[in-house]
Formats: structure tokens, sequence, C-alpha cells
């Protein structure tokens, strides 16, 4: 089997004061094209460091994907380490020294002298082109393993390993056919809960039931390889049937892009009003497209199921009845929920006894709850039932 790692490189990286959200991206990446990672390493901006990481990989990994330290500054060493552990010089590319200069003069700059390090790869190696940014990669082969050398910002990375790397990584090793990953993902249940309800299933050689908890949300994944696919399709109906009402949506695409899109095709706008959620849940929407008519963040206020279920109606009204979604304050461990359609208006308030978790994580759960409650409002059902291990302790309607 093809053997794919990556490295990544920088203190700041290694001391997580950045999340490395490139090693995570490129981990799924790779895994839906066949050709999951089998290694992640992280080492820091110490030059002796990376050249004994390199050698080390060299002789185990088939191919191994190199990212950061090709900026202009002291603390970017990668080509200079990778030219001292493969015993070469480094030279200078003249073609993307040109491209540099275009580059800073096109937006009224000069280059600075710094800059020309970028510009610097090890003999020998390949030039790989980076079109959004000042940072060239570049390919090198060491002992039994190819690497690929990549900058660090994410624009640049993701569009070179897209564009530069796999093209070559497909033309040069015969890769098995991508695996099948069958996905659903539940509110309100425990992970134990659904693993011990799942224990059952007679699953196929190959194929294993995965599950992924981050608060408020539990995914299961059906994986396994492409040559399974049919006995895979025909065990998803009772995956489906044990998650039952905390389904809340399939797939990859998220519940706030599900929702807008679900409200782009029956013509529906949305008003929001926060308090607890300070803007998070208008922010999610807003960001997967949903057709918000407006929205507010109110400071902390306290209130009845009445009145915020007529709070809902006049925010609707005064948006020419549109839909329209409340979240009210947390109070003594309680939080209020309305929604108004032209069904009429309903009104919640549920347990939220979530005191050791951070706000942020809190308020993502209260987010996840008004956006339950929409899309059982679309499907046409209960908006007051379903949301699992979130306990609804009074409701109300107008």
């Amino acid at each position: 089997m093809l053997t794919v790692e990556m490295l990544s490189t920088g203190d700041e990286v290694l001391h997580g004061q950045i999340v490395d959200t490139n090693a995570a991206w490129l981990a799924d990446f790779l895994f839906e094209r066949g050709l999951p990672l089998t290694r992640r390493n992280t080492v820091g901006d110490a030059l002796d460091s990376l050249i004994t990481i390199l050698q080390e990989r060299s002789t185990e990994a088939d191919v191994v994907i190199v990212n950061g330290g090709l900026g202009p500054t002291s603390d970017d060493l990668s080509a200079l380490a990778a030219a001292r552990a493969a015993g070469v010089e480094l030279e200078l590319q003249a073609s993307w020294l040109e491209h540099m200069t275009r580059f800073f003069e096109s937006r009224g700059r000069v280059m600075a002298l710094s800059n020309r390090k970028q510009a610097m790869i090890p003999a020998g190696s390949e030039m790989l082109d980076n079109p959004v940014g000042t940072a060239c990669g570049f390919a090198l082969r060491l002992n039994r393993c190819t690497f690929f050398f990549t900058p660090g910002v994410p624009s640049e990375f993701k569009v070179m390993v897209e564009k530069e790397i796999l093209p070559r990584i497909q033309q040069r090793f015969e890769l098995p056919a991508p695996p099948v990953c069958l996905r659903l993902t539940t509110f309100g249940r425990s992970e134990s809960d659904l693993a011990q309800s799942l224990n059952h299933l007679d699953l196929p050689e190959g194929v294993v039931m995965g599950y992924r908890s981050s608060m408020p949300i539990i995914e299961l994944k059906l994986t396994g390889p492409a040559s399974k696919r049919a006995e895979m399709e025909a065990l998803w109906p009772e995956v489906r049937q044990v998650a039952g009402e905390s389904l809340i949506f399939e797939g990859t695409v998220g519940l706030a892009a599900q929702l807008a899109d679900r409200l782009r095709e029956r013509d529906l706008r949305l008003v929001v009003s926060e308090q607890f959620t300070g803007g998070m849940l208008t922010l999610e929407l807003n960001q997967a497209g949903a057709p918000l008519e407006s929205s507010q963040v109110l400071a902390a206020r306290t209130e009845t199921l009445p009145e915020i279920a007529a709070r809902a109606r006049a925010l609707s009204e005064g948006a020419d009845d549109a839909l329209a979604l409340v979240v009210g304050a947390r109070e003594e461990e309680t939080l209020l929920f309305a929604i108004h359609s032209e069904a009429g208006s309903r009104a919640i308030r549920v347990q939220l006894s979530l005191g050791h978790h951070r706000l942020p994580v809190r308020q993502a759960v209260a987010s996840m709850i008004a956006q339950n409650m929409l899309r059982r409002l679309l499907n046409g059902d209960d908006i007051t039932q379903g949301h699992g291990w979130v306990r609804v302790i009074e409701r109300f309607a107008l």
C-alpha cells in the first residue's frame, strides 16, 4: 500500500500557537481520493531537527508532503534542510525570481531582498508552481521517498496540493479506488448510546462504523472499500433507523447550508433575533447563504414564553411575514426559543445544564437547537419535540 505522510513545520504549530488546519484539510482531501494519510509529524523551526526527520522519513514513506518553512524570514528553513538532507546546494530559480518581481510590481511594491530566498531550492529538485503567492514549492527525491514542499499559507497550500501535487502522485503511482464513506449527523444522542444501538450490525469485511463527536453533534460514518459499496448501502437504512429523530442531515453539507437551500427552494425569508447565542446563529446561517431578511443581537433580558412567542410574531409581521426565529436569554440553567410561521407562534423552554462547558460550546448547542427547530418546521414536524438529551420542560403556542 502506498504510504503518504504529512510533515508540518514551524514553532507556532508545534507549540499550539496556531491550529494546524492544513493538516485536517489534507487528511480529508486525500482520504476522499483513496490516499489516506498513514502518519502526521510536526517539527519546529530547528535546522537539525528538520534534517533528521527528513532523512528518517525518506527511508520509510513513499510520499511526504512538507508544509511550511518556505517564507522569506530567517526561521523559514525547509529548503535549506532539504538541501542538507540530500547533500546538495541551494540553486536560484531565475524564472521564479522574475515571477516574484512581477508579482510585487503588479501591486505597486518593490520586492524586498529577503524574498530572493524564496527562489532558492535544492539542486536537482523539481519546482512546483504557486499561482497565488511568492513561495515556489518543489519536489525532491530522497532514498525511497518523494517529498513535496509547500508554503504554510492555507490558500497557497490547498491550490498547490490540488493542482501540482495530486496530479504528480496520480501519474507516478498506481492508486486504489477511493473508499466509500456514508455519513450522517445526529443531534441529541450520546456517542455511547448510538454505539450500543449499532453494535448488532453485521459489517462486511473491511467495513468499519466510525463515530466523530464534536459537541453538540455526533457523526456516524460507515467506511469501506469501493468493492463493498452495495453491501454498505444495504446496511445504511438500518443506521438511519437507529439514528431516528436525532438524524439532522446526511452527507458532508452542514445543517445551516441545507436549511439555506430549503428556504430558497420554498421562496421563504427568515428574520433572526438572538440573545444567548450572541450572533452565532446569524453568522452560521449567513455564511451558508440563507435568505435572511434581518437579524438582531439583543442584551439579555427576562422573558416568559408568551412574551418571546409574541416577539417572534411581531418580528415576522415587521418583516412582511418572513419566518422568525428567536433565541432568548439563559436563565437559571434554562433557555427560551420561539419560532413564528404562517401556522402561528410556538415557544419552548429547555433545560441547558452545560456549566462545565465553555461559553462558545453552550452557544453552539443553543444555535443547533434553533436550527433543529427550523429544520423540523420545514419538515412539517412538531418543533417542540425531537431534541434528544436537550429536555423541553415547558411549551407554549400562540
